[in-house]
């Protein structure tokens, strides 16, 4: 069964299940909770990790050096008990590593080490990835945290996410759970996408490219979100349509893209990791 760790400091306290190393809670000191809660409702998910693939493939299917392997949408890391490796007031990390259900649909040794750690009024999530084998090891890794929309004690005001560089990345779209590639015009306006619902109709607004590496979740006249993200270079915004929360979704990786073959190694933004080589990717949000 998943059990579950409480970390904290006099700002914050973050619960984190065993089950996907998925963050259950955020709250500030005053009580207020900053992530989605989970009603199943509308989606039972609350912080998922996905790897080894970002979104979904053909099929559900992947290829690997010819192999087809059943792979279900975002992986199943999220779906994997983890192992508590260490714990502090502040911290705690779980450890994912091969066994003999992971090398029936990804035949590689490795590890997958996530860590969720508190200083001040921000919270820092790391994963980390090893290649324990013996050859090259591709994947995909994204975070799916869903926050409260609207955010706490702001109902009835504007939401925006403002993206720091004051870009206006080309946005995406799904065909049928994979990526259409055709651009479409973006929604950010000098940086700044006032959120509404009906921008999700068409499911998640993805953005492959020109996002940054750091922006804030507001509302108007309210609380704020700041973000920073390490080696995320793609971003997708989601949420289902009339659902209390809004997912910030920093990944390296994408879904593979409408009439792709499948092959893993050739996923959009797919990281492909050398024999022993660790790599790290990483959020930071801080409550304003």
């Amino acid at each position: 069964m998943p059990s579950s760790i409480r970390i904290g400091n006099q700002h914050l306290t973050v619960d984190v299940s065993s089950l996907g190393a998925e963050m259950q809670a955020l709250s500030t000191s005053d009580g207020r909770s900053w992530l989605w809660t989970g009603d199943a409702a509308f989606w039972s998910g609350r912080s998922p990790i996905l790897f080894p693939i970002v979104g979904k493939a053909p099929d559900d299917k992947i290829i690997i050096d010819g192999t087809i392997y059943p792979m279900a949408q975002h992986g199943f890391a999220r779906r994997s008990e983890f192992a508590l490796a260490e714990t502090t007031a502040t911290t705690c990390r779980y450890e994912l590593v091969t066994s003999a259900a992971t090398q029936a649909v990804y035949p590689f040794d490795f590890q997958l080490a996530v860590t969720h750690a508190i200083k001040g009024r921000s919270l820092t999530v790391t994963a980390e990835v090893t290649n324990r084998d013996q050859k090259a090891m591709p994947f995909g890794l994204g975070f799916h945290s869903a926050f409260a929309w609207p955010l706490p004690g702001a109902a009835g005001h504007a939401h925006v996410v403002t993206l720091d560089n004051k870009g206006e990345p080309p946005l995406v779209r799904l065909q049928g759970g994979l990526i259409n590639p055709v651009p479409l015009p973006s929604p950010f306006k000098d940086g700044r996408l006032v959120l509404d619902h009906a921008m999700f109709d068409a499911d998640a607004m993805i953005f492959p490219q020109g996002a940054g590496e750091r922006l804030s979740y507001s509302a108007e006249d309210g609380p704020t979100m700041r973000f920073r993200f390490e080696n995320l270079p793609n971003l997708a915004l989601w949420t289902k349509p009339g659902a209390p929360f809004l997912c910030i979704e920093p990944w390296h990786g994408t879904a593979a893209e409408a009439g792709s073959s499948g092959e893993l190694s050739k996923r959009p933004s797919t990281t492909i990791l050398a024999p022993g080589a660790i790599a790290r990717f990483a959020f930071t949000v801080e409550i304003l």
